[in-house]
């Protein structure tokens, strides 16, 4: 780990995409009717944030020294970013540590060994560059026969904007597909951050971005982390629409994530999950070829 170097493009393209999604009544300002762009005016970030409007301009125009901790600080709460975008703040200014080299895809025998003995649970394990990594035989069952899948073709940000020929028929079926595109893209700007120099990760990016006019809309939101998705539902070409709780644990020592699909006990929807582990991947067809 070690701090990395400032992005001045990136911090002030960030830095602008923040100041124009907030609306002047949002920090106690009055709106006016005389305002000719969307947002708040760069003086009135510079005054909430303590420093002067030619530092801040400087910053957003990508022609600032590294500014401070404090100052940063200051911007953070005069921009109202919330505790992830915050941390994206310290990242692009390089005054936060990240990851050497490479996004880590080998998995912990114990994490291997834990999700082949979950009941009743679909789990997979997903790198930050969302590249499903090991899974086990019921989340097969429920997303698709990874085993049968190239690495590459395992990737969940491809699947999510490469994957079905047809817009109505998203990847798994999934009811949130706007929505799950949307985390896909929040997810790849802040791993993006984290390892600037891992050909995988800048690669992905550019692909999807060259590939995908969605992906590259949204890319230039520059938006951060959202609100964990608590619920999936799943259009199964072999059980039928199935809603199952989705809970996400961060594997911070190798900056992976354990994703379990489980359905309240006694339920439909449990029944659903317990059918599909009888007929394993076999009741697999991928729901987009309905």
């Amino acid at each position: 780990m070690h701090n990395r170097d400032m992005d001045k493009h990136e911090l002030g393209a960030f830095l602008r995409s923040r100041r124009e999604r907030l609306r002047p009544e949002d920090v106690g300002l009055p709106s006016g009717s005389r305002r000719r762009t969307p947002g708040l005016r760069r003086e009135e970030v510079a005054v909430l944030a303590h420093i002067s409007t030619e530092y801040y301009v400087r910053l957003e125009q990508g022609r600032a020294p590294r500014p401070s901790g404090e100052v940063l600080a200051g911007i953070a709460g005069a921009l109202r970013l919330t505790a992830a975008e915050s941390d994206h703040l310290h990242v692009l200014a390089g005054t936060a540590p990240i990851q050497t080299g490479l996004h880590r895809r080998d998995v912990r025998p114990s994490i291997l060994a834990l999700i082949e003995r979950l009941p009743q649970t679909a789990a997979f394990v997903m790198s930050a560059a969302f590249e499903v990594l090991a899974w086990n035989d019921l989340a097969a069952a429920l997303m698709e026969d990874f085993a049968a899948l190239a690495p590459e073709d395992r990737n969940l940000a491809r699947k999510a904007f490469f994957g079905p020929a047809r817009p109505d028929a998203p990847p798994y079926g999934i009811s949130d597909a706007a929505e799950f595109r949307h985390h896909v893209v929040m997810g790849l700007r802040s791993t993006l951050a984290r390892y600037p120099s891992d050909p995988a990760v800048t690669g992905l990016v550019e692909e999807l971005r060259d590939g995908s006019p969605e992906f590259a809309r949204l890319w230039e939101r520059h938006d951060v982390r959202a609100a964990p998705t608590l619920t999936k539902t799943f259009r199964h070409p072999a059980v039928g629409e199935i809603t199952l709780d989705c809970d996400s644990l961060g594997l911070t020592d190798r900056d992976q994530h354990l994703v379990l699909y489980t359905a309240s006990q006694g339920s439909r929807d449990a029944d659903a999950l317990a059918l599909l582990d009888m007929l394993g991947t076999e009741g697999v067809g991928a729901s987009e070829s309905r």
